[in-house]
């Protein structure tokens, strides 16, 4: 509501006051985001395009002084705030209430990276999902629909209103150790249709989108959390395979872009990376590809853009100058860092600079107008007594399952569908509990090894080892079980990248599940045992 006008007597006449701007204001979103940014101070401006995660389970007092004194744009969720769920929604709530309370009553974004698979940042009683990689697999965009509609629900429940998903980078380079199963694979058309359908099942379920890591961080096998990437593609490979997927989600109207810590030297030509190029950014993805909606920063502290920048203020300016409008951190600066005076200083100073703030400020501020006011948004207070009976979302589980069936695929079939006899000696053998859980449901005599047991000596009296291949160091141990014990009967279950079951060609039983959510194990064991026939197909090439 906005607040009353005041007059004031001025003689014989009677002026109005001029009042503030108000975020429910009934205005049109382009007019009144204009409104407010021409009501803002310097400080409220730059603020707005902040993005801060915080430590722990609750909200930081610094955190909520970003809020109440500067009015901080957005919130990022992590892994590390969500071991209790039903908490979660309560900080979430609280800080919107801050919001609330400041001058124009903007509220917050609310961020996470809840891709499905591998990566799950909201944890608690969420569920486990198979992912990317397994909706490729199963080539079916009503699944990545529905991958994207069930987990925004679930998000909704705890009042995330922006995820930062879905994954658009391609499988290309096979030994990457940060993309990997979070890819839909390699085709850029069939990322680009399977991204489509995930980006118009989260908006059914009222969460914004962002697609991500533009212009594509596939083609690498660093991890620009740890150094600066550089792809080595030509100009004409980044337009005909890394883009197309990010022009299916910009045809489709996806609201958000994030920008990778990448650099591709045939592009960016001084060395910056993508996050900091104004050729890639402007140019590039507002120019030609013609998006209009948000460009957001990866997490500005990580070392692939700092140690370019220098300094994490120099990165803060590079990334805005570029035309980034918001700037992640997983950390909440203090309120006089560098982070925050030297950018302040430099809009008092520098009047192009200021007009690029403002301007993204306006971007944001825009965007969650049309957002907030579309009758389908996520509540900004979420309901903390039903959390419990939402989580996770039953549906959901039911439709996961049913993924998760259909993404397995058998890459090797000697022994499927498998038998066992009745004393035969089964030994399950991997890292993860709910594969080990999953394989007694089916096996209750089987023996069991976590890797780190005395696998040899287990492997030793068993008949069949049933073994979980999820990452080098599992290949490794499986190499010389096999190289120990070669006349024994073996089958693999691949979870994440199938592209481990390369380096163990000999052995003529492999499954691929793609994740290691407890869903994916129970339908592989499922085909393994002939309940069904798998139909998914590999999204990958090379892989035998």
């Amino acid at each position: 509501m906005a607040l009353p006008v005041l007059s004031v007597q001025l003689g014989a006449q009677t002026a109005p006051l001029k009042t503030l701007p108000d975020f429910y204001d009934s205005v049109p979103a382009a007019e009144l985001a204009a409104r407010i940014t021409d009501a803002m101070t310097d400080e409220e401006l730059l603020a707005q395009t902040f993005m801060f995660g915080w430590a722990g389970q609750e909200p930081t007092n610094l955190l909520m002084d970003w809020i109440t004194e500067r009015s901080l744009g957005s919130i990022k969720i992590f892994g590390w705030n969500t071991e209790d769920s039903v908490e979660l929604a309560k900080a979430v709530g609280l800080l919107q209430k801050k919001s609330n309370s400041t001058r124009f009553r903007i509220p917050l974004f609310v961020a996470t990276d809840q891709e499905g698979g591998w990566i799950r940042h909201v944890k608690g009683l969420t569920s486990e999902t198979p992912g990317n990689l397994a909706i490729g697999a199963s080539g079916y965009p009503i699944d990545a629909y529905y991958e994207g509609f069930y987990i925004a629900r679930e998000l909704s429940v705890l009042g995330i209103n922006l995820n930062f998903a879905p994954t658009v980078d391609l499988y290309t380079n096979h030994e990457s150790s940060i993309i990997g199963p979070r890819s839909f694979g390699q085709s850029p058309e069939a990322a680009g249709i399977l991204a489509r359908a995930f980006v118009q099942g989260s908006r059914k379920a009222g969460v914004l989108t962002t697609a991500k890591h533009f212009p594509g961080h596939g083609d690498t096998a660093l991890d620009s959390h740890g150094k600066l990437p550089s792809i080595a593609i030509s100009q004409e490979t980044l337009y005909n395979r890394e883009l197309i997927p990010f022009q299916y989600l910009i045809e489709s109207g996806v609201p958000a872009i994030m920008t990778g810590h990448l650099h591709f030297p045939a592009v960016s030509e001084h060395g910056e990376p993508a996050t900091f190029s104004r050729y890639l950014l402007q140019t590039v993805l507002r120019g030609h590809l013609g998006f209009k909606g948000l460009v957001i920063t990866d997490d500005m502290m990580m070392h692939g853009a700092i140690r370019y920048a220098g300094a994490v203020d120099k990165a803060v300016q590079l990334a805005l100058e570029a035309g980034n409008d918001i700037i992640e951190s997983s950390t909440t600066p203090r309120l006089y860092d560098a982070f925050w005076t030297e950018n302040l200083k430099r809009m008092q100073t520098t009047p192009a600079f200021r007009l690029r703030v403002k301007d993204a400020a306006y971007r944001i501020i825009e965007t969650k107008l049309r957002y907030f006011k579309s009758g389908n948004a996520v509540p900004l207070y979420p309901d903390v007594y039903t959390v419990a009976d939402k989580l996770p979302d039953a549906e959901g589980q039911a439709f996961f399952l049913s993924l998760a069936a259909r993404a397995v695929t058998i890459v090797r079939n000697k022994y499927i569908p498998y038998t066992a006899k009745p004393s035969e000696k089964i030994l399950l053998a991997g890292g993860y509990s709910a594969f080990l859980q999953a394989g007694l449901k089916r096996f209750p005599g089987a023996k069991t090894s976590n890797l780190s047991d005395g696998l040899l000596s287990k492997a030793a009296v068993s008949d069949t080892i049933i073994f979980c291949l999820a990452n080098d160091s599992s290949l490794q141990l499986l190499q010389q079980l096999y190289k120990a014990y070669p006349r024994k009967k073996y089958i693999i279950f691949s979870c994440l990248s199938p592209v481990f079951l390369s380096g163990i060609p000999e052995i003529p039983t492999a499954i691929a599940l793609y994740s290691y959510a407890p869903v994916s194990f129970t339908a592989g064991f499922a085909a393994l045992l002939g309940d069904y026939t798998p139909q998914g197909k590999l999204p990958l090439d090379g892989i035998n």
